[in-house]
């Protein structure tokens, strides 16, 4: 197949005068490279088109491709991860990964968990703060969890976001409020083990691929997987895989995991954030429908070789999964 290659270059931001942090979630030189190759050792024809903007301007001179491989995130809006499927769904083109209206529910956090509390998917209590008199509101006992509720890769997550009081919520709500400019999301604060789980494929084909638990090491943020602790894993963090076999724990996150990603929709590949309550509960965070795909660094391409699925079957996966959508010959795609 020919397949267009959509992301958000970091370096590209970080020159145009982009923050660090306001840039986590784009990739580096590196996982394009490896995304690249992979598809090329698949066989397939790769034409790296880059972000949403040059996406908008291939389109309009009348470019298209058999697939597009999309990893773009989008910069501005809370529904920016859906800017690049908006448009090729527009012009009738297959994409890898969820269709706009999953990436625009998944980045909204308060609206994902909405959505899976309806379903019976256990998520941990949780307020909005929109502005800074909504914290004074706030019944939830403490301790609390706050953070942005449209952010990824722990943008706006620190130590700080633990709060033991009401004062505290107040004081770090007025200064994520500032810097985020967006809602905040507030939870109870889950004391016990955290997990994340990756799967592959979509509705009754989704599984699970395995579940790494996450330890934070000496020198590490204690209590939270913060934005600091997964920039810098590699000294900060151990993961583990669990065996849900011998783990009914593990078996029940990656159970809860696996009702949320067929319920919200979500498509390809995936992972599902857990962590558990003071009973040993393993409870819903959120959802990515969007993974990082850095060979060694991003959690779902970890699981996947942990797992013993290396990195060209993982790639081999996803466009196998996105491949069921695309209209058998001779159909017209313009409808």
């Amino acid at each position: 197949m020919k397949i267009g290659l959509t992301y958000d270059l970091r370096d590209d931001y970080l020159a145009a005068g982009y923050g660090e942090e306001e840039t986590a979630e784009f990739d580096r030189p590196d996982t394009i490279d490896a995304i690249e190759q992979a598809l090329r050792t698949l066989g397939h024809q790769v034409d790296r088109v880059g972000c949403g903007r040059a996406l908008t301007a291939r389109l309009a001179a009348g470019d298209r491709w058999d697939l597009v491989f999309n990893i773009a995130e989008g910069l501005h809006g809370r529904a920016r991860e859906s800017q690049v499927p908006a448009l090729l769904d527009l012009f009738g083109i297959p994409y890898t990964f969820s269709d706009p209206l999953v990436l625009a529910v998944a980045l909204h956090k308060e609206m994902t968990k909405v959505l899976v509390r309806q379903w019976g998917i256990p998520t941990p209590d949780f307020a909005v703060i929109e502005s800074i008199d909504d914290a004074d509101r706030v019944t939830l006992p403490p301790p609390l969890f706050i953070k942005p509720a449209a952010e990824g890769t722990s943008k706006g997550v620190s130590a700080a976001s633990m709060v033991e009081d009401r004062a505290r919520l107040r004081e770090v709500a007025e200064r994520l409020l500032a810097e985020f400019r967006q809602p905040l999301l507030v939870e109870r604060y889950l004391p016990g083990r955290e997990f994340t789980v990756g799967l592959l494929g979509t509705g009754p084909s989704a599984s699970v691929v395995g579940t790494l638990e996450v330890h934070l090491l000496p020198g590490a943020e204690a209590g939270v997987y913060s934005y600091k602790n997964k920039e810098d894993c590699e000294t900060l963090c151990r993961y583990e895989l669990g065996d849900p076999q011998a783990d009914p724990t593990v078996r029940a996150a990656e159970q809860i995991a696996l009702n949320a990603w067929r319920a919200l929709g979500c498509r390809d590949a995936g992972r599902v954030d857990l962590r558990c309550d003071e009973r040993g509960q393993p409870q819903f965070i959120e959802v990515n429908p969007l993974p990082g795909l850095h060979p060694s660094h991003s959690d779902l391409p970890i699981i996947c070789q942990l797992r013993g699925v290396e990195y060209v079957g993982l790639i081999s996966a996803i466009v196998a999964s996105a491949a069921q959508r695309i209209a058998p010959a001779g159909e017209d795609r313009r409808r």
